[in-house]
C-alpha cells in the first residue's frame, strides 16, 4: 500500500488517531463492485482495533461484500477552510483516516452483540438499560427485511492519516468579510 504523499499533512500520533476513531460519528464504506466502485456513508463503531458496521442483511451492500470483501472505510472531518493573501494557496483543515482491509461477516453472535451494543451507546448514550445479547442479535429482524441484522469487522491491514491542524484565528469566517 501506498504511504501518504504529502507527508507534512501525516498523522502518525495514535493516540489521535485512536481518538478521532472513536469520537467520528459517519465513515464512507468504498467497496469494489465490478468495474464501478459503490461508496456509501455509514454509522460505526471503532472497538478493539476494528470498526464494526452494520446492515439489514441484504441489499446492494451485502452482496457486493458477499462478493468481493476488500474495502476502504474513510472517516473525515472537516475543520473550515484556512486565508491566505494567494487565493489559490486556500486550503482546508481536516483529519482524516483510510482504512484499508476485508470486510468480514461477523458469525459469532456474542461479538455482534458486543459490537451493536458499543453502535448503539455511541449513537445514543445511556438510553437503553440492557446489553444486547447474541439470542437477540440471531432473532432481531429489521421491519423492511426478513434475514437477520448483518454485522461486518474490518480490521485495519493497512490505515494512513492525514491533517492539517489550523489554528481558529486563521479559519475564513463569513461574518468577518
Amino acid at each position: 500500500m501506498d504511504q501518504v504523499r504529502y507527508t507534512q499533512r501525516n498523522c502518525t500520533d495514535k493516540e489521535k488517531i485512536e481518538s478521532f476513531l472513536l469520537q467520528e460519528r459517519t465513515g464512507v464504506l468504498g467497496m469494489v463492485n465490478g468495474i464501478f466502485p459503490y461508496a456509501v456513508p455509514m454509522n460505526y463503531v471503532w472497538h478493539k482495533g476494528s470498526v464494526y458496521l452494520h446492515g439489514m442483511g441484504s441489499g446492494k451492500k451485502e452482496e457486493i461484500l458477499s462478493r468481493s470483501p476488500p474495502v476502504c472505510f474513510t472517516i473525515y472531518k472537516e475543520h473550515g477552510t484556512v486565508t491566505d493573501p494567494v487565493p489559490c494557496h486556500a486550503d482546508t483543515a481536516y483529519m482524516s483516516v483510510m482504512i484499508f482491509g476485508k470486510a468480514e461477516k461477523v458469525s459469532d453472535q456474542e461479538e455482534a452483540a458486543e459490537a451493536l451494543w458499543k453502535l448503539v451507546n455511541k449513537y445514543m448514550p445511556g438510553y437503553y438499560n440492557n446489553p444486547l445479547t447474541g439470542t437477540f442479535v440471531e432473532k432481531y429482524r429489521s421491519s423492511l427485511d426478513e434475514n437477520p441484522v448483518s454485522v461486518y469487522r474490518i480490521t485495519p491491514q493497512w490505515m494512513t492519516a492525514k491533517e492539517n491542524s489550523v489554528e481558529s484565528e486563521n479559519l475564513f469566517n463569513l461574518e468577518i468579510k
